[in-house]
């Protein structure tokens, strides 16, 4: 019976245990990891932004130079596949 219930004590000392560490690991994910998670993903919402801002302005540049000059887009366009065309023989 002794054993049986030194058991017991040791279990409910363990359970006890579990039960701080888990709550100490709750305020830790809840006090900075969280808090960085967050901040990461506003940051990398920002770069995605900026990044698909200048994407849309490179193309319409390009876009512009292609209506202004429509014979130099076809020969450079012509070039780059004749170079395509030779590098993949």
């Amino acid at each position: 019976m002794a054993y049986a219930d030194e058991a017991r004590s040791r279990m409910e000392d363990a359970n006890a245990q579990i039960a701080k560490l888990r709550e100490q690991v709750e305020a830790l994910m809840k006090d900075r990891v969280t808090p960085a998670v967050t901040d990461f993903a506003g940051r990398a919402e920002s770069a995605y932004a900026g990044a698909s801002d200048a994407v849309k302005h490179q193309a319409e540049a390009v876009s512009g130079r292609v209506r202004e000059q429509p014979l130099i887009a076809i020969l450079i366009a012509a070039g780059i596949g004749w170079a395509l065309g030779r590098v993949m023989r």
